[in-house]
This record gives structure tokens, C-alpha cells and sequence, in this order.
């Protein structure tokens, strides 16, 4: 039996990955009654999720993975959807995704022609939705950017742990300790005792 494997994604933990599990249920049970859900709360800009590559790991040929819409399985640049549609098809999964209607035929079968024809109009729709998710993603970058800028804050990165860089300076004074043991009596990597160092140069 067929099994459609769900996939629910939201881009932070304060958002309800699970919002549309229900419905997605309800919509695949016409087809099938067996279904695995995959949920996750990661942005769609990785390629690398752990929900995902779970549901590409236990899927079987013929497969279905149901998504809502295109931009909760990617916004993705160009080049990496490439790499997960190659995985998706390597699996033999079928994507159908429920706010575009003509991947439903997928689930209902067809015939040749007519499938042949769906999955070119399927794959240049996906395509198309694709890049509008990532365009979206990039423009709202963008605008908070601009908003920051126009209230005036600037990003100050990283403060300096001023109480560890003096404790690095007055044992690295004391000249009776390596580096190493240095960088493990102040709790930090040897590289930041050497870069610590390196600054009062």
C-alpha cells in the first residue's frame, strides 16, 4: 500500500509547525489510509533538516510526499532545490502538494500521455513557486535590513569577554603556563587565547 509521508515545516519554534497536520490528514485519507507525518521547525533556506532526511530515508518508491504548499518545502536557492528534487526522484516519491491542484492527479493516477504531461506542467509550476518563495524570502531580508537601518541600529557583534581576555594577559605574563593550559584554566579554545594575545600587539 501506498504510503504518504507528510512533511510539516515552520521556520522558527514559535510558530505551530502542526497548523495544517489535520487537514493534510484528512486530504490524503481519500487515497490512502496509511500515512507518516514528519514535522520540524527549521528554515527553509537549509538543505540539511533532520525531519526531511528522515522522510527521504524511510521512503519507498512510489511514495507520496504531501506537502501544503511549495514554500514549506523549500525557499531553497536554485542550485540546492536542484539537489532535493534529485534526492526526492532518486527515492521514487511522488510530490503532491495540496494548494496546487493538478499534482492531485497523482495521487488519483492516470494515464501515460496524460500523466506525462501533468508531470511537465507539475515540474514547471513547482519550479516557478519555488523561486517565488525564495524571492520572497530574500525581499524580506531585505526590508527588515532597511527598516534597521532606517531606525538607526547598528549590529554590534559579539561582545569581548573583557574579564576572560585580562585573566589570558596575566597568565600569559606570569610565563609558567603553555597556551594550552592557559586556554584551560580561563575555560576558552587555545585559538582564542592566541587571538587574544595577538590583539595587544
Amino acid at each position: 500500500m501506498t504510503t504518504i509521508r507528510i512533511y510539516l515545516r515552520a521556520s522558527t519554534k514559535d510558530q505551530d509547525a502542526e497548523r495544517v497536520l489535520n487537514e493534510l490528514i484528512h486530504f490524503s485519507q481519500a487515497f490512502s489510509t496509511q500515512h507518516e507525518v514528519y514535522c520540524e521547525n527549521i528554515s527553509g533556506t537549509k538543505l540539511e533538516r533532520p525531519a526531511l532526511n528522515k522522510l527521504l530515508s524511510d521512503a519507498a518508491s512510489k511514495d507520496i510526499l504531501l506537502i501544503e504548499s511549495v514554500d514549506r518545502l523549500t525557499r531553497l536557492t536554485a542550485e540546492d532545490f536542484d539537489t532535493l528534487k534529485t534526492r526526492i526522484k532518486a527515492k521514487g516519491l511522488r510530490l503532491v502538494v495540496m494548494d496546487l491542484p493538478t499534482t492531485h492527479t497523482l495521487l488519483a493516477g492516470s494515464d501515460d500521455i496524460t500523466g506525462s504531461i501533468l508531470d511537465l506542467i507539475n515540474n514547471l509550476l513547482i519550479d516557478l513557486l519555488a523561486t517565488m518563495a525564495r524571492l520572497d524570502n530574500e525581499k524580506r531580508k531585505e526590508r527588515i535590513k532597511q527598516g534597521l537601518a532606517r531606525s538607526g541600529y547598528v549590529p554590534t557583534g559579539k561582545k569581548a569577554n573583557t574579564a576572560k581576555h585580562k585573566r589570558i594577559f596575566e597568565l600569559n605574563k606570569q610565563g609558567n603556563m603553555s597556551k594550552q593550559e592557559i586556554a584551560n584554566a580561563v575555560g576558552v579554545g587555545i585559538a582564542s587565547v592566541y587571538r587574544v594575545l595577538k590583539s595587544k600587539d
